[in-house]
């Protein structure tokens, strides 16, 4: 895999230094695009329709590649995720858009440093070049007022921090998401779809990093939304699988806490039910996701700037895995073809592995 993602990138380099794709170049593509059957499918690429896709991918790599070079990102293979993941997913994403008729709400789940947010970032600069007009939006926009959640910890003081159910305002992302839907229906008249629509945005920042609601964003026809969030698309789970002693939900107190918040999640399934899809960016092991976490406070810290303790981050993170633990949540999740429509494997160096 090493050698052909260098050979991979040879031929990509060449185009960005002004060469022209040539048949034995494309040819070559096509070949490693097949022999990759589980990403190949995922994104519907077959012996019959490979040679046009590829061709369509070098165009649209070649009319983007600078603007992509220029994000300040860390990734180390930058140009073979490119090819392999976010064009064929931001054409798939814009070719069922226009299938749909409709705004696509495309979910993203995915957990601490698995790069959710990247995604986001990326897909819709891609899109945009598409035609297509994309919008970020977080889980975390969702959160209840600074107020609400006060209040919520007060008749609840296991909710030391926010982001497990029971913290976001249901009826705001189901009314947003509705909105996005329905005047994004390409049915309607220009007018009617012209008309704006009030995205909530949320600051960690404010209240000593407690966050609040900000001003929302205004937007107007969008064909596409990238919904991401630590547990966008996670189902409620049967309630005696708590019964068994999986780290960190060891004492009778955690299993309640989780049995808690696995009954909230009930509660967010009107949300789930408005995503055309769903994506899910799952860690080779999930506890690289608090490896991650420490890795970055770290960096902070060395930076000079206010960061965690490793004590407190190893808090924080295990304190979600006792709320939705990854092995409870996610791993069934990923094997449900008919709620999830693709896997990217996240490696330990951020990489991507296996996508299906």
């Amino acid at each position: 895999m090493q050698l052909l993602n260098l050979l991979l990138i040879e031929i990509l380099e060449g185009w960005i230094g002004g060469k022209q794709p040539v048949a034995d170049e494309l040819q070559q593509l096509a070949v490693w695009e097949l022999a990759d059957e589980a990403r190949s499918r995922a994104f519907g690429i077959n012996a019959e329709n490979v040679s046009e896709i590829i061709l369509a991918r070098a165009n649209l790599f070649q009319s983007i590649a600078a603007t992509i070079l220029e994000l300040p990102l860390k990734s180390i293979n930058l140009l073979a995720t490119s090819w392999n993941l976010w064009l064929p997913l931001a054409i798939q994403l814009a070719t069922e858009r226009e299938s749909l008729g409709r705004t696509l709400i495309q979910g993203i789940l995915g957990g601490q440093g698995t790069g959710k947010t990247t995604l986001a970032a990326i897909l819709k600069l891609i899109l945009e070049k598409l035609g297509n007009k994309t919008i970020s939006l977080s889980l975390d926009d969702l959160y209840k007022t600074y107020d609400e959640r006060q209040r919520l910890q007060e008749e609840d003081p296991r909710l030391i921090w926010r982001g497990p159910p029971g913290t976001h305002d249901l009826e705001l992302g189901i009314e947003v998401l509705d909105r996005l839907r329905d005047r994004g229906n390409l049915r309607l008249p220009q007018h009617e779809k012209s008309k704006s629509i009030l995205i909530p945005r949320f600051d960690k920042s404010l209240w000593g990093g407690a966050g609040d609601r900000t001003e929302p964003e205004i937007v107007t026809d969008v064909d596409i939304v990238l919904f991401e969030g630590w547990f966008v698309g996670i189902r409620p789970i049967e309630v005696d699988i708590f019964d068994v002693n999986l780290p960190p939900i060891v004492t009778s107190e955690d299993r309640q806490f989780a049995d808690d918040m696995n009954r909230k999640l009930g509660d967010y399934l009107p949300v789930w039910e408005r995503l055309d899809r769903l994506i899910v960016l799952q860690p080779i092991d999930y506890r690289l996701s608090q490896v991650w976490r420490l890795q970055a406070e770290r960096e902070m810290r060395a930076a000079g700037k206010s960061g965690m303790s490793d004590e407190e981050i190893n808090r924080f993170v295990e304190y979600f895995w006792k709320a939705l633990h990854p092995e409870l949540f996610i791993n069934p999740l990923v094997s449900n073809s008919e709620l999830v429509d693709l896997v990217v494997e996240i490696n330990a160096d951020h990489s991507m592995g296996r996508v299906y």
